[in-house]
């Protein structure tokens, strides 16, 4: 979401020429990998059971550990770095067009904490937009200080405060292991397998209102704020010193981040598969082997776009990624419409690898769908809104359109 330049002093979205297809192509990773962690969500009371022992043989044990190694904690933060990051560009072409960034961000965060808070209570429990929005506000006290400190405080705020609790854990689990045990709440577990196949619409909504309040409640909330705030930080800071602006200027610093991340994030991730499975142990995985594979995905995926065979066949994520806010609502739309009782009520009864199927098949509609509609218009429709809240302009929607006003030399792009 880079923003961008001006007609007669007026900010406006940046042009294609200049965005940075790295960039889009991460967030339509993003979306997938989001998509892969929220799936068993979508058809299963995954918020209350254990997927381990859930989902014990065959093709569903093997596809669970594989999403749980590869995807599990490692896009939201992506997603929050690239929060950051386009929030940086943002910050920078208003400036040196005049414009104040405060302004133009807040109502962008406003027009965001209002669309979360219909996804997470009209259409999906697990919205991440609410958070975005709320952190998005802190994000303002930080926003003009130097790459480098931006990416070494956001380093601190994540690392420490989950190395303490990490290694509380393990130490915890090590003399009490019974402590550690992953339990499943039986009672939430079927009151959700209840409401969600068969419960009224308002039965529905206040299920979702309570599962949002489980994870977002005052005593957890420090959790999301700890594991999804400091990568604002830190994609801003990236942002700032123009690593993946200018990749091949980097390209031997980007490779050794990637091969050390990869390795060193996927013996982490493996960690309760090999050593023993408690609650220590998989802290340690998701907040550690997470963004690790995170800093893998960032700087493999921005070496390989410059590579013509890996940038064709990767280019099809770009035209997601360009209208990733519309197609992270889409899954939610579709996936409930599928599980929940207003829908075809098919909430508790799908195994995961019918889910991971699914999955593929709606991705690659997505897929289909954004590169067709971005071939006609120039946003994904809720981006079209969110600029024009941001911007106060009706911006012109249509490529056609847009072409005869460039043509012209005038009007608001």
């Amino acid at each position: 979401m880079k923003e961008g330049e001006t007609v007669k002093d007026t900010m406006i979205p940046l042009q294609e020429s200049k965005r940075i297809v790295s960039i889009d192509i991460l967030r339509g990773l993003a979306i997938l990998g989001i998509f892969l962690v929220n799936m068993p969500s979508f058809h299963s009371p995954l918020l209350y059971i254990d997927g381990v022992e859930q989902w014990t043989e065959g093709w569903d044990r093997i596809l669970y550990r594989f999403s749980d190694i590869v995807a599990q904690a490692s896009f939201y933060p992506l997603f929050a770095f690239l929060f950051g990051f386009g929030a940086n560009i943002l910050a920078v072409r208003s400036e040196e067009k005049g414009v104040s960034f405060p302004f133009l961000f807040m109502k962008r965060l406003c027009f965001l904490l209002v669309l979360g808070c219909i996804h997470a209570f009209f259409i999906w429990h697990g919205d991440i937009l609410i958070n975005y929005a709320i952190f998005g506000f802190v994000f303002l006290l930080f926003y003009k200080m130097r790459g480098k400190n931006l990416i070494m405080l956001g380093s601190f705020f994540y690392v420490i405060p989950f190395a303490i609790l990490g290694s509380l854990f393990l130490i915890i689990g090590i003399f009490d292991r019974e402590e550690m045990a992953i339990t499943t709440d039986l009672t939430m577990m079927k009151q959700s397998l209840e409401i969600y196949q068969s419960g009224t619409f308002t039965e529905i909504m206040s299920q979702r209102a309570l599962d949002w309040y489980m994870v977002n409640n005052p005593f957890n909330a420090i959790i999301p704020f700890l594991s999804i705030f400091p990568f604002f930080l830190i994609g801003a800071g990236v942002a700032k010193k123009g690593w993946l602006q200018n990749p091949m200027r980097y390209k031997r610093q980007l490779k050794a981040i990637s091969i050390v991340s990869l390795l060193l994030g996927l013996l982490i991730k493996v960690l309760p598969y090999v050593t023993v499975y408690h609650f220590g142990t998989i802290f340690v995985q998701d907040y550690f082997g997470g963004p690790l594979l995170t800093m893998f995905y960032i700087t493999a995926i921005t070496l390989l776009a410059e590579k013509t065979g890996a940038y064709r066949l990767l280019h099809p994520l770009s035209y997601v990624g360009r209208m990733s806010m519309s197609n992270y609502l889409f899954q939610s739309i579709v996936c409930t419409f599928i599980f929940y009782s207003y829908g075809f009520g098919l909430y508790g009864t799908v195994s995961y690898t019918t889910g991971f199927l699914l999955l593929l098949g709606v991705f690659s509609v997505q897929i289909l769908l954004s590169l067709l509609w971005m071939k006609i218009y120039r946003y994904g429709p809720i981006e079209y809104v969110w600029r024009f809240v941001t911007y106060g302009k009706k911006p012109i929607m249509s490529r056609r359109g847009f072409k005869k006003v460039k043509k012209n030399g005038s009007g608001v792009h």
